[in-house]
């Protein structure tokens, strides 16, 4: 992907995230989590219904690659089954710590193919992906 292509991607995506912003509705999980070394303080909701994810949605205060990061995931995981979803974040998690994935299952998430020359910037990558993780395993609090 062009580097170029990639720029415009996050910043469009850091600028007008897809799916920011929580709502207080019946059949939510959510979880919070934070950086130790980034102002990354997120908190994610999501709704699971016969075993699809029908809604993802995340608020609070994130860099760009954070912010991003969870808007492209949130785009790219909601109506997929929860092993589909738990298949996309783990090979989102083997591209950004530089192990073989399935780039054509990723879309847009490649946009991070290259966060690893960044080695801080990979816990901002893969923040949202850890929450968003906990939620398909059920860890997350009803709300």
């Amino acid at each position: 992907m062009d580097d170029n292509l990639k720029r415009e991607i996050i910043l469009d995506n850091y600028q007008d995230p897809f799916h920011k912003g929580l709502v207080e509705e019946e059949g939510y999980c959510k979880v919070n989590t934070s950086s130790d070394s980034c102002i990354d303080n997120l908190d994610f909701i999501m709704k699971i219904e016969n075993n699809i994810v029908k809604d993802i949605r995340f608020d609070g205060e994130a860099c760009a690659i954070s912010t991003s990061a969870s808007s492209i995931l949130i785009k790219k995981l909601i109506g997929k089954p929860v092993d589909e979803a738990k298949e996309i974040l783990l090979n989102y998690q083997n591209m950004i710590g530089e192990e073989e994935y399935n780039e054509d299952l990723l879309g847009e998430l490649n946009v991070y193919e290259d966060i690893s020359k960044q080695p801080n910037r990979k816990n901002c990558a893969l923040l949202p992906k850890v929450a968003i993780e906990k939620l398909l395993g059920g860890l997350g609090n009803d709300k």
